[in-house]
């Protein structure tokens, strides 16, 4: 087996046994898996299925009430729905910001290497209220990015663009993954999950319904259009 095989076959993250209660209701029910480097693994469902649950709680932002996430929350890249950014400052501005807070060993050579990775070296000095949405969304990536994590973590990253903003994002995040970080999205564009992850997660109820490859996803769903089937697949299931 060459070295790339067998980096791509590491797991950067394992999740056993995950669950998560408020009160009498269950968000997750013992959802259980593994992320590896330079994978894209996308996490689908209805809304309310526990995908937000799920990756707020492997980002540290939740605690579970079962279960086992193998790495810290400093170990994991977050990108939230909604930026975390502050307007009034430039792009460069917010990376420093947030590479101090990380406590990165050396902020300049980590801003200037986000900024290099995702495109927006042009775009440093500009505010980030002035910027484009697809923009601002690459400076929220570029601080998931900025303590160097294994994997990376995005709730519905490209909920809020148009159709070239979604091209150009998700040619970013192709190109980390390329690298060997291992990425985890949500999305309810399932689209998106047929032609960007090579593996999908479904969700629905806080339950893992399945895990593996789109094609086998929509084999079980009867095959012919993805979203189609993945709404057969979710009706089939909820008839057992």
């Amino acid at each position: 087996m060459s070295a790339h095989a067998a980096r791509e076959l590491e797991p950067v993250l394992r999740v056993e046994g995950l669950g998560k209660r408020y009160g009498s209701r269950k968000a997750l029910h013992d959802v259980s898996f593994a992320a590896h480097a330079g994978e894209m693994l996308a996490v689908i469902g209805p809304n309310g299925a526990g995908k937000t649950t799920l990756l707020s709680i492997l980002a540290g932002v939740q605690t579970p009430s079962a279960g086992i996430v193998s790495r810290g929350a400093g170990e994991i890249g977050w990108v939230p729905q909604q930026p975390a950014l502050y307007s009034k400052l430039s792009v460069l501005e917010n990376l420093r910001l947030f590479a101090r807070l990380e406590k990165v060993g050396d902020v300049e050579a980590v801003v200037a290497r986000m900024l290099d990775q995702t495109g927006l070296a042009e775009r440093a000095e500009d505010r980030i209220d002035r910027l484009s949405g697809g923009n601002r969304q690459r400076v929220n990536v570029a601080l998931g990015l900025l303590a160097g994590p294994p994997v990376i973590l995005l709730d519905e990253p490209s909920s809020a663009l148009d159709p070239a903003q979604r091209e150009r994002l998700w040619q970013l995040v192709a190109e980390l993954a390329s690298r060997g970080t291992g990425v985890v999205f949500s999305t309810h564009i399932v689209a998106e999950a047929e032609r960007y992850a090579g593996r999908v997660l479904v969700l629905d109820q806080g339950r893992l319904l399945f895990d593996g490859t789109p094609v086998q996803l929509a084999g079980e769903g009867g095959g012919g259009d993805f979203e189609q089937a993945f709404v057969s697949f979710l009706q089939g299931r909820s008839e057992q």
